[in-house]
């Protein structure tokens, strides 16, 4: 009898190690500005994150209200919006207010938190004078060296253990990866090649207080250019890949996704094998992007349907010999890999966390209108 019971007493030592081994260490967060479309894409995927708990999600509008009631899809969240001036303590904040809030409380939001998060375009960019230009000054500009641009595609190097990430902006993110690999390839340069960009995007980039332009009967069957020069996004596309494109943007009947479009015209000829090389060799290893460029079926270059939900992005190029241009082609979710997921993804990284944790959502297919 007791070889038997040494036996199981040791038979359940183990297996507790090994549970103890494979535990993954769970770190509290909370949502700043949960209310808005960005707000509740951060809690789907934070309240399926197996490593984050959700502890707060902060909305002056809904205060007391279940978060349910702002994002039916999250009816089974036991959770109430609360005050944004009461911040609790957590591990991980994520910011996801208009833009000019986080930078006004980011000495607070560090007072709760080891890390935060934002996913406005307060800190996104690496210059005050960047700001000065673009936006309307910066009131905290002595933490724009500290931040670290949230794409992981882009920036991962920098991320493990950063305390404050910068998500990029939606229509940037697309053009980035988009042109990235033909900047690593030095097919694009600060001298090298002309670029022209157009990007169609859904009216969730409006965001859930869109005004008269995004409601549905305005926006409903529209090809509307809404930026067709001097779109903020340019400048970061000029930080962060040293290139200066002609950006224009047009807000189409689309609720998720942002679509580029890229017309690169290279000072010296490339070849199709020129720009495989690049984009395989840019992201074979990617977890999150994929290579669609001309196959078979009805889906053969990306498309925003395709990725609706995930935090995906798909590339594509096609090659124009009689114009010497190559056509780049980029599609996205605006709100998951433009926005909360790419912010995700991000903490993940600078956590030391799986890339993919809490990302694996693959979309569906058939859906409709994305």
């Amino acid at each position: 009898m007791s070889g038997a019971g040494t036996g199981a007493a040791d038979a359940a030592a183990v297996g507790a190690d090994a549970e103890a081994e494979t535990a993954v260490e769970t770190y509290t967060t909370s949502v700043v500005g949960g209310t808005g479309f960005t707000g509740g894409e951060l809690l789907r995927l934070l309240a399926g994150h197996p490593a984050f708990e959700v502890v707060q999600a902060t909305s002056r509008s809904a205060d007391n209200m279940t978060v349910g009631r702002s994002h039916p899809n999250l009816r089974d969240l036991d959770l109430r919006f609360s005050d944004p001036d009461d911040l609790e303590s957590v591990d991980v904040l994520f910011s996801a207010t208009p833009h000019g809030v986080s930078m006004g409380r980011v000495d607070e939001y560090f007072d709760v938190a080891d890390t935060v998060v934002d996913l406005s375009a307060d800190f996104r960019l690496p210059e005050a004078a960047m700001y000065d230009e673009w936006y309307d000054g910066h009131a905290s500009p002595e933490y724009l060296e500290r931040a670290e641009y949230a794409l992981p595609e882009l920036n991962r190097e920098n991320l493990p253990g950063a305390d404050l990430i910068a998500g990029g902006g939606c229509n940037a993110t697309a053009t980035i990866l988009g042109l990235k690999p033909l900047v690593d390839a030095g097919v694009l340069g600060p001298e090298t090649g002309e670029v022209v960009v157009d990007v169609k995007v859904g009216s969730s980039e409006g965001g859930a207080g869109g005004g008269a332009a995004s409601s549905h009967p305005e926006r409903s069957g529209v090809v509307r250019p809404y930026a067709p020069t001097g779109h903020r996004h340019e400048a970061e596309i000029e930080a962060y890949l040293g290139l200066s494109v002609s950006f224009t943007v047009h807000a189409v009947d689309m609720v998720r996704g942002a679509s580029a479009t890229c017309h690169v015209f290279p000072d010296e000829p490339v070849s199709k094998a020129d720009l495989w090389t690049g984009y395989r060799g840019a992201y074979a290893d990617e977890p999150f992007m994929r290579i669609v460029s001309g196959g078979g079926g009805v889906y053969r270059y990306p498309e925003p349907k395709s990725v609706a939900g995930t935090n995906h992005g798909e590339v594509g190029f096609e090659l124009d010999p009689g114009n010497r241009r190559v056509v780049v082609f980029s599609a996205i979710d605006n709100m998951t890999k433009g926005s909360a997921g790419q912010a995700v993804h991000a903490a993940n990284v600078a956590l030391g966390l799986p890339e993919t944790a809490g990302l694996e959502f693959g979309g569906l297919h058939p859906v409709g209108s994305p």
